[in-house]
């Protein structure tokens, strides 16, 4: 642990500003303690010099945190992931190569001033979810020796949990960058493909992989997905981040459904049922509805990664090494690929077709719920287990992550308890493409609520933050035709919306049958004295129709804020005072639909 800083992001901005220490000072200790740990844990693969430390180190002179969102902040770099000048090897020295350019995300990271400490251990080819299988050693635990760090990206969650870096970069393809973070006390953001940059990375399998963060906190992962989320030429699956989901969207948590999978598999575990069940108490607290879900496709598709083509396309990048050279390559990565060269294109489409029918069922139950409630995995596994049986007890690992980039959501791991034995225990929340923010603020609402210590016994002191966070639905209030059942609520639900609530807004509104007509139309206002509470109810719709939604209302109504009986603001419909003119007051109906049953 460190015992010199707390390397969070915040705090160590702050001992920056106060002259506590300089980056300089600072990286050179973690350095030697990197290195003073590393035959301990095999943690790094290759640990920047003095020498190749000092360019990035001399780009800060003259430079402070307020300058620079990164300054002086360390980071780790997973051995795939390409850094200008130093050798990458995806932790099989035969394939290594020196990249004379470094990653996007990497690229990234630099300019806005972090500084990489060095370059992470990692299973071979990142395949496997344990942290084993690597010829520059096995990864253990960072608490329990006799566990595995998890995998692909060991060294990556080490280097954060030993206290070796703020923040390390992963790479998840099956459930690389959340297995590690929750057997490490860590949170493990997947975030939605495309939005990291993935130029500069060895390919696990080129159409699912992610670049992931390993932070302390929720926080800290949603400050580097805003700063780094961005549209890259040089990755052609890069994709835009939609504004609802930029840093903005972090936020604090209101009501919300979660999924919670039928069944649960917890492969004959002891104590992750209670600690599951104490988690969705942990949730329910924070507002949350817990609704039942099949998990039976999700498990499906799972499935299709391992036992379908798509190890084919892991066969593509290390596939010419083995044939030229087999004993390169671990007998397990090689027994894990051997079934690749037979696989044909006729089973490849027939894989994608039932791909695509499982994800539109999949869609179907995650368009009803905010998020879906996992265990990370559903038992963690020993050395010795997984010294005597593999292949096995890694995908056990597996059990609740392989399908996550095969159906394109995102997920992000969170510890949610400690075993008696002292392992931490984590859970993962995923949810639809680009909601990534706000699953991050839902795992932050959970760190604060477990209250569990952090890295080097650090309290979790950071306050829940004042705006609403958001995801890819919008909220709107309504009080008139668009109610339920009335005229012009198809209106909602043929852009995919569903009634949340019914409701009452706060009292200090008027209602009026406005003139003109048919149909008849109302129209809520504000006022300061004479307001009621209207009756409304609470609709939301993915946010990508809103715009259609709104070009569609008449005026003189529209879209503006209006607040609900329990104090809430949200988005819902106004009129403007000029429409006013001739309309009939029908306050005194208390709604719209009494006033409707009155004529």
């Amino acid at each position: 642990m460190n015992d010199t800083f707390d390397l969070r992001l915040d705090t160590l901005r702050g001992a920056y500003a106060a002259g506590e220490t300089t980056p300089r000072r600072l990286i050179v200790e973690l350095r030697d303690k990197a290195a003073a740990l590393n035959g301990e844990f095999n943690a790094f693969i290759h640990l920047l010099s003095a020498e190749e430390l000092e360019p990035y180190l001399a780009a800060l002179d003259g430079k402070s945190p307020a300058e620079l969102p990164l300054y002086g902040i360390p980071f780790a770099i997973k051995d795939n992931i390409d850094l200008a000048g130093i050798p990458t090897t995806a932790a099989c020295p035969a394939f290594a190569y020196t990249p004379d350019t470094s990653a996007t995300i990497v690229d990234q990271l630099i300019a806005l001033g972090a500084v990489p400490l060095g370059k992470t251990n990692l299973d071979q080819f990142a395949t496997g979810l344990n942290g084993t299988r690597s010829p520059y050693g096995e990864c253990r635990n960072s608490v329990h020796p006799d566990y595995p760090s998890g995998g692909s990206s060991a060294g990556s969650s080490l280097a954060v949990a030993l206290g070796l870096a703020s923040f390390a970069l992963g790479t998840d393809t099956a459930g690389s960058g959340r297995v590690p973070a929750a057997l490490n006390n860590l949170v493990g953001l997947k975030a939605s493909k495309g939005l990291i940059s993935t130029a500069g990375v060895v390919p696990a399998c080129r159409t699912l992989d992610c670049v992931t963060f390993f932070t302390a906190t929720a926080a800290e992962a949603s400050q580097l997905l805003a700063l780094t989320a961005r549209l890259d030429p040089r990755d052609e699956y890069s994709r835009v981040n939609p504004l609802w989901n930029d840093g903005s969207a972090f936020g604090r948590i209101g009501s919300f459904r979660f999924g919670v999978p039928k069944n649960l598999e917890f492969l004959g575990c002891a104590e992750s049922p209670a600690l599951f069940a104490a988690t969705i108490e942990h949730l329910k607290a924070l507002g949350g509805e817990p609704v039942e879900i099949d998990f039976s496709p999700f498990l499906e598709a799972a499935r299709l990664l391992y036992e379908g083509p798509w190890v084919a396309e892991r066969y593509s990048v290390a596939g010419e090494l083995i044939e030229r050279q087999p004993d390169a390559v671990l007998p397990v990565i090689k027994a894990v690929l051997e079934k690749a060269p037979g696989a044909t294109a006729v089973e490849l489409f027939r894989a994608q077709y039932r791909l695509q029918q499982l994800k539109a069922i999949c869609d179907r139950i995650m368009a009803e719920v905010d998020c879906v409630l996992t265990p990370a995995y559903p038992r963690p596994v020993t050395l010795a287990e997984l010294h005597a049986e593999p292949v096995k007890r890694n995908s056990d690992l597996g059990w609740y992550t392989n399908f996550m980039n095969m159906l394109d959501y995102a997920a992000v791991a969170v510890p949610a308890s400690v075993m008696d034995n002292g392992l931490p225990w984590g859970v993962t929340l995923f949810g639809r493409v680009f909601t990534d923010q706000y699953l991050l603020s839902l795992a932050g609402a959970l760190q604060r609520q477990t209250a569990l210590k952090l890295i080097g016994g650090n309290a979790l002191d950071t306050p829940a933050p004042r705006n609403p966070a958001r995801n890819d639905r919008a909220r709107i209030v309504v009080c008139g035709a668009h109610l339920d059942g009335l005229p012009l609520n198809g209106q909602l639900r043929q852009r995919g919306a569903r009634l949340l609530e019914a409701t009452r807004s706060a009292p200090d509104y008027q209602l009026y049958a406005l003139a003109g007509g048919p149909p008849l139309r109302p129209g809520m206002v504000r006022v300061t004295e004479g307001g009621v509470a209207i009756e409304v109810e609470v609709w939301e719709l993915p946010s990508a129709e809103l715009g259609s939604f709104l070009t569609g209302i008449p005026a003189p109504l529209g879209l503006g804020k209006v607040q609900l009986e329990d104090g809430r603001w949200e988005t819902g419909f106004i009129c403007e005072p000029y429409g006013l003119e001739g309309a009939q007051d029908i306050t005194g109906f208390g709604g719209w639909r009494a006033y409707l049953q009155s004529q």
